[in-house]
């Protein structure tokens, strides 16, 4: 049995959805290692040729898909799916159908687990909800073995008697058991994280979830599908699961291996502790990987910013969203500014590039002087990047059920858009055009400022990675 794994090309030409965060669309490229890692588990089960098709990094156009479809004998596609991406992904799903109609196609990640009704086009597609690895490995092992998915915990399929939706299934505790993600499957694709300027580049986690109570968050792809999946049978957030150091080493020594030299850990949090901090930074400096990461403020400790520092670590973004205090104890986000100004002059101290995500309308508490002193006050922090997003009432998160029930949803009702450029936010105090506005004026003021010109000339060691980031800062800007 063959089993393709496949991120399809966009067809409306518009830039494609950024996979693994979830909520925007692609600034510079990465490995979706969500799915990379799923791959790897199908990798495991008996008589399963596994290949992986990368359509956007190759930028094939909608003709070489059909090409490419005409000519593959896959029994099954597998497809990460997001919310900006779910039509997109449809599209893709009618070319398969028309083409190779004896295949299947599997859906997994939060746009399918949130909308599986919507991407439920006909019996041929299978939805994974949730945390996908035991779902899929059990699905197409019966589907090898020609055996009946109809009890298989996790998924929801249609047949001749309709939508079946089956029970979900439990979450994997011990993440260990988890093989490394498949990189070999993408070994022709190069990538480069322009906050770190070495490569290639890849992805990894060492932890999955967050506690946190935060009421707009969606900080991954894997995170939200495993929410809203967890939450429709729990009514709470699902439990963080740790990986073992040992794991943790033993995965950082195969990307060595690999060839790799930067690494960006997409942990919802990857600061949980210093001790377990301090272990994981003393693999990175002793494999020489230069990496980043993303933080909570409140996390940063002196020892934390010194061994961060210590560690080759490029880059740690910090979710700030706002410097009102009153804003982040309406939005949960657990911080005060103080915690904020902090963590930046402990990072500072130890010369940890930091990078800050601010979050417009995040709280109808937000007018356009809020606004204006988050934004006033970030770039007066003179930090190495900022992020300006506005705030997507995603479906399953607790800003959805306020926004809907108060009426702030244009049209009155959710529409992925990308949180780097639109809004679809009405607030009681300020417009989605009067947001959409205030973000592009600051994030022109921000990137086009000679003083963040300056500093990033000073870090390039190449005309390659000069022109690569002036690339990946044209997407943000103007798309």
């Amino acid at each position: 049995m063959k089993v393709s794994f496949i991120i399809p090309p966009q067809f409306d030409g518009k830039q494609p959805a950024e996979r693994t965060a979830g909520c925007t669309r692609v600034v510079y490229q990465a490995p979706n290692i969500y799915e990379l890692t799923v791959a790897a588990v199908v990798q495991s089960i008996e008589n399963v040729e596994v290949s992986y098709r990368d359509f956007v990094y190759f930028k094939t156009t909608t003709a070489g898909f059909i090409d490419f479809i005409k000519g593959d004998d896959s029994d099954i596609y597998c497809i990460w799916t997001v919310n900006l991406s779910i039509d997109n992904d449809i599209e893709a799903i009618r070319y398969l159908q028309q083409y190779n109609e004896t295949s299947r196609i599997v859906l997994m990640g939060p746009g399918a687990t949130f909308f599986s009704k919507k991407c439920l086009t006909d019996s041929s597609v299978i939805i994974v909800r949730g945390e996908p690895e035991a779902t899929v490995h059990e699905l197409i092992s019966n589907i090898s073995r020609g055996k009946s998915i109809e009890k298989t915990d996790g998924i929801t399929f249609r047949d001749n008697s309709g939508v079946h939706t089956n029970r979900s299934r439990a979450l994997i505790r011990d993440i260990d058991r988890l093989p490394f993600a498949a990189r070999e499957l993408i070994k022709d694709c190069v990538f480069h994280n322009p906050k770190i300027k070495d490569g290639p580049y890849t992805t990894m986690v060492t932890s999955r979830s967050c506690p946190f109570r935060c009421i707009y968050c969606v900080p991954s792809s894997l995170t939200f599908a495993r929410e809203i999946d967890y939450r429709e049978n729990h009514g709470i957030k699902p439990p963080v699961a740790f990986r073992s150091i040992d794991s943790i080493r033993d995965e950082i020594e195969t990307i060595c291996e690999q060839g790799y030299r930067a690494i960006g850990f997409m942990d919802d949090n990857f600061i949980w502790n210093e001790s377990r901090t301090a272990q994981i930074c003393g693999i990175l400096k002793e494999k020489g990987i230069k990496w980043g990461c993303q933080a909570r403020v409140d996390a940063i400790t002196d020892n934390v910013a010194r061994v961060l520092g210590d560690s080759n670590c490029c880059y740690v973004d910090l979710g700030v969203e706002s410097f009102n205090d009153e804003i982040l104890e309406y939005i949960k986000k657990g911080i005060k500014v103080t915690d904020i100004y902090n963590a930046i002059s402990l990072l500072k101290k130890y010369n940890v590039p930091v990078k800050l995500n601010v979050l417009i309308g995040s709280s109808p508490l937000e007018t356009r002087d809020t606004i204006r002193h988050t934004l006033r006050e970030a770039k007066k922090l003179d930090v190495d990047q900022i992020m300006f997003n506005i705030v997507s009432p995603f479906p399953g998160t607790e800003y959805y059920n306020i926004a809907m029930a108060n009426g702030w949803i244009k049209g009155g009702e959710y529409v992925p858009t990308d949180v780097q450029r639109s809004s679809i936010l009405d607030l009681p105090q300020i417009s989605s055009r009067e947001m959409e506005h205030l973000l592009f004026i600051n994030n022109i003021s921000f990137f086009l400022s000679p003083k963040f010109v300056f500093r990033q000339l000073k870090r390039f060691t190449s005309f390659k990675e000069f022109a690569y980031s002036l690339r990946a800062l044209k997407i943000k800007l103007f798309g």
